[in-house]
């Protein structure tokens, strides 16, 4: 077993064969980098029994042999690898140690670049080469690096990758490529299909066959199967993000020549005796052909997008800018796939996202105006709850940790790991809902509105930080009102009132386009000449036919496809989900102490409220009462009742409206509905279960309760505080369904109201309610009809009111209240199926604040 010298900064270290070594900005790696462009965990050294060689892990920048990125690069004497850039990242140089003599390994994988050149036969030169090789190595050729674009003063777009065929002047394709074997991109990694090896095993653990470093992909995730006819399978092996042919999920599929496999971030192809890899780095292009969106407003269609088209290229920063009304928002939601556009086409370096959406998914980040994480967790708890919803259930802790603290490294907010968020300043808030997005590694970024309420000096922070993400190997579209820091951006994008593009092109170059000295008279022109044809005016310019002509060509395509997309898998199972969404949201809660607070005191002192009023003896009938009447012991059980009514509504009425945009979010990437929402119930009723005992310890104790129960004979009050418990538990149902209709947290506290005093009067304690067609029925649907109902079972309150006529003859008491244990389990059974039918019904209503394309799961 040869040992291999490596060589860093003119430092060496022999490498010993029984051992792997480290490489990233980890502070505990064997070999420790303090530059930005090496991840946090990027790679590995070791011996395979065969030779030495490099493991990327899936880093953001890349590792390089030769000028070509790879995955995976053997290693020998004379071998020299860069860490996050071809040209002058970190360098490391191998050399054999003097006194060795061993044979070179066999290599059996081949790297290559996707911006490389045709493969051609390499041997290392004869001068660095002690040991002839067992089998010749395939490695590309380099291609001369294509130095990136100036800010201030951007050239046109070097050629893409990702569009095969013919490019126009910006490198911008004529049509979308159909397969990934054409000609443009070239796989990472070649690997032969040995004969008589039927079955390779993909996924992330280190014992499968093919090793994808990404934790979208499952520890065992599948299985590429040869079949006696020598035909290829692909089975899922019950991975959690599905397996893609095509851009359709499947779970067991034959696989040609022409098919395109996709686990990860990794797409596979088979040519020949060959499977190529590509994976999706980062480096990819992404654009906008004639997207329109059409709306129904007053019986005539609104036009809301119209016919926006713009390429974009990788790893460039775009912003979008325009008046109010101009289509900015729905212009992001339709390149996200929230809301597709009613005709046009989304490409994602070359491949419809509409289309491919449950696979393109995870590939694009979207950062929205609201904060995407609960302000009230720390940093670190905030995006370690994120991870264990976006990564698959089999991701070990330390994996999650480390790629947490690679994007909390890269954002400069490991100093502020363990602050609350709602302590950190705006710009670093909004780093936070950056550094969620980024767990995933995704290549393209979007945010609507960053720097929204921020200083000029925190505006610059934030762009400055979106510059640094895309020179990283990101495509990032920025929509915002602030013109302040345009220069750092490579394109700017105009959108005119009526949502046409009224510019795309080099910021430095919008104003000159316009005529005017300043953005604000470019506005004010919107404004004053609404009937001027800007769009028309653009296509007529220089810059449409420099920066958009390409792009415009091609087929339009119908996106109502989109309706029978995949639908997006889960990350994890759904109970994990649901024990993940519990602990957040008690984390949550935890730490508002005064929510805690106002939860224990607003049902005691309601319950105290009701120890004021004077009844003798207690909850017991007044003998010396005309007709046995006894107002107190009503009075008392509508403060009781109105009292577990208010505080479990109260729990819940702001809960789903002030988490949409985190639940819009989450859902994109996989959220299950039913999870989150059964999260919410689980946690609520525990706090109305309290709250309802609260209020009955109490309301009770101080009182002269029966001697005998309906249900448990020796401890009415139990049977009592059920009651109060159960319409504790229904009201806050109900909280959640204020909740969820709702469109502004403003609007809930006079809904809590209504609610509560809707039920003071259909308690049946202020007058009769039964016996009256249409009033009784309404009854039914209150909570404090039967949450009193239950109550007065036991108490028997028919008797201790007398009855409602007065007549001695044909008295007629509440049916509701009969002193029965029957009753008493049919008013409990309806306060349970209430409660259920309002839970679906909540859980229905959550589908309106979803991304359109998830509404019909």
């Amino acid at each position: 077993m040869p040992q291999l010298v490596i060589e860093i900064n003119g430092q060496q270290r022999v490498l010993e064969p029984g051992r792997s070594y480290t490489i990233g900005r980890n502070p505990q790696s064997d070999f420790l980098f303090d530059d930005a462009r090496v991840s946090w965990q990027h790679a590995t050294i070791s011996f395979n029994g065969a030779g030495w060689q490099l493991d990327d892990h899936g880093s953001t920048n890349g590792t390089y042999t030769g000028g070509a990125r790879t995955l995976q690069a053997q290693l020998f004497p004379g071998a020299v690898v860069n860490l996050g850039n071809a040209e002058n990242g970190p360098r490391l140089a191998f050399s054999a140690p003097a006194a060795q003599a061993a044979q070179a390994p066999a290599w059996h994988e081949v790297a290559t670049s996707r911006s490389a050149a045709p493969q051609q036969q390499w041997q290392p030169p004869a001068a660095q080469q002690p040991y002839p090789p067992q089998q010749q190595w395939q490695q590309p050729q380099p291609q001369q690096h294509v130095q990136p674009q100036q800010h201030v003063q951007p050239q046109p777009f070097p050629q893409q990758q990702g569009f095969p065929g013919p490019h126009g002047p910006q490198g911008f394709p004529q049509q979308a490529a159909p397969a990934a074997h054409d000609a443009g991109p070239q796989p990472t990694v070649i690997r032969s299909l040995t004969a008589g090896m039927n079955t390779m095993r993909i996924g992330r653990a280190l014992d499968n066959d093919i090793v994808v470093s990404d934790l979208q992909v499952s520890r065992h995730h599948a299985e590429l199967r040869q079949l006696p006819d020598g035909r290829y399978e692909i089975v899922d092996l019950g991975s959690h993000n599905g397996i893609f042919l095509n851009g359709l999920r499947v779970e067991r599929q034959l696989i040609g020549p022409q098919d395109r496999l996709t686990v990860g971030h990794s797409s596979f192809v088979l040519v020949g005796d060959q499977l190529q890899e590509f994976v999706d780095t980062g480096a990819v292009s992404f654009s906008a052909r004639h997207l329109t969106v059409e709306v129904e407003h007053k019986g005539a269609k609104k036009i809301l997008l119209n016919d926006v088209s713009f390429g974009v290229p990788e790893k460039s920063l775009v912003a979008v800018i325009g008046p109010s009304g101009s289509g900015k928002s729905t212009l992001l939601r339709a390149l996200t796939g929230y809301r597709p556009a009613d005709r046009g086409d989304v490409l994602y370096d070359g491949r419809n996202l509409y289309k491919q959406f449950a696979e393109l998914r995870s590939r694009i980040g979207l950062v929205p105006q609201s904060e995407i994480l609960h302000k009230e967790l720390t940093v670190r708890t905030g995006l370690k709850y994120a991870a264990r919803l976006r990564f698959p259930g089999d991701t070990e802790a330390r994996e999650r940790e480390a790629r947490i603290d690679e994007v909390l490294y890269e954002l400069r907010l490991d100093k502020r790991a363990d602050n609350r968020i709602t302590a950190l300043s705006g710009g670093q808030q909004k780093r936070v809902s950056v550094a969620l997005e980024l767990l995933t590694k995704p290549s393209l970024i979007f945010l609507d509105e960053p720097t929204s309420g921020l200083d000029p000096g925190m505006d610059r922070e934030v762009m400055q930080m979106l510059r640094g993400l895309a020179d990283d190997g990101r495509t990032i579209l920025v929509v915002t009102h602030s013109v302040a820091e345009l220069a750092l951006c490579d394109r700017l994008l105009v959108m005119a009132p009526g949502g046409s593009v009224a510019y795309f092109g080099p910021p430095d170059e919008a104003l000159h386009f316009f005529g005017y000295e300043t953005w604000a008279d470019i506005f004010q022109a919107f404004e004053n000449y609404p009937d001027h044809d800007w769009a028309g005016r653009y296509r007529s310019s220089v810059h449409h036919q420099q920066y958009s002509a390409d792009v415009e060509s091609g087929t339009v395509q119908s996106a109502q496809i989109v309706q029978e997309a995949v639908r997006p898998p889960k990350p994890q199972s759904w109970g994990s989900q649901l024990w993940t969404l519990m602990r957040r949201y008690a984390s949550v809660l935890a730490s508002d102490r005064g929510f805690l607070a106002l939860s224990v005191l607003l049902p005691a002192v309601l319950g105290a409220v009701s120890v004021l009023i004077p009844n003798e003896p207690g909850l017991a009938p007044n003998p010396k009462s005309q007709l046995g009447l006894n107002s107190g012991a009503a009075t008392i059980m509508l403060i009781l009742a109105i009292g577990a009514c208010f505080s479990g509504a109260a729990n819940s009425v702001r809960e789903l409206i002030k988490e949409r945009a985190i639940y819009e979010r989450e859902r994109a990437t996989g959220l299950s509905r039913s999870a989150y929402m059964m999260s919410k119930i689980i946690v609520l009723g525990f706090f109305s279960v309290i709250q309802g005992a609260i209020i009955s310890a109490v309301g009770f104790l101080p009182r002269k309760l029966p001697a005998h129960g309906l249900v448990v004979k020796d401890l009415p009050i139990l049977e009592m505080s059920l009651g109060l418990i159960l319409l504790s538990f229904a009201s806050m149902m109900f909280g959640l369904a204020i909740s969820a209709l709702v469109k502004t947290a403003e609007k809930t506290m006079p809904l809590l109201v209504m609610f509560a005093i809707i039920q003071v009067v259909f308690t049946g304690c202020l007058f009769q309610i039964f016996s009256k067609p249409g009033l009784e029925q309404f009854a039914w649907l209150m909570p404090a009809r039967w949450g009193t109902g239950m109550v007065a079972t036991t108490l028997d309150l028919s008797k201790l009111l007398g009855p409602w006529n007065k007549d001695f003859q044909n008295p007629e008491y509440d049916p509701l209240w009969e002193h029965t244990a029957t009753q008493f389990w049919i008013d409990a059974g309806i306060l349970v199926l209430m409660s259920i039918v309002i839970g679906v019904i909540v859980t229905r209503l959550q589908r309106r604040h979803e991304p359109e394309v998830m509404q019909k799961g």
